[in-house]
């Protein structure tokens, strides 16, 4: 079974696939507020915008780091 592990700021939410990762290192690298390995959770989606957050994992070479928007609650 896949591992999957979800982070959100509201907007976004975060999904990393560690089996997938590469540890290329592009998100600690280009995002390093959002991903500090040496943090517990690891991934802060809080600490970017949208955009941002998702322009980085479109680069994400292997694949691990996905998105999907939350929906509004209204």
């Amino acid at each position: 079974m896949e591992t999957k592990k979800e982070y959100s700021n509201g907007e976004v939410v975060v999904i990393w696939k560690p089996e997938l990762c590469q540890h290329a290192g592009i998100c600690v690298k280009t995002l390093p507020k959002v991903y500090n390995t040496k943090e517990r959770p690891w991934i802060k989606p809080e600490n970017a915008t949208a955009d941002e957050l998702i322009a980085q994992i479109n680069k994400c070479p292997s694949g691990a780091l996905s998105y999907r928007l939350e929906k509004e609650s209204k």
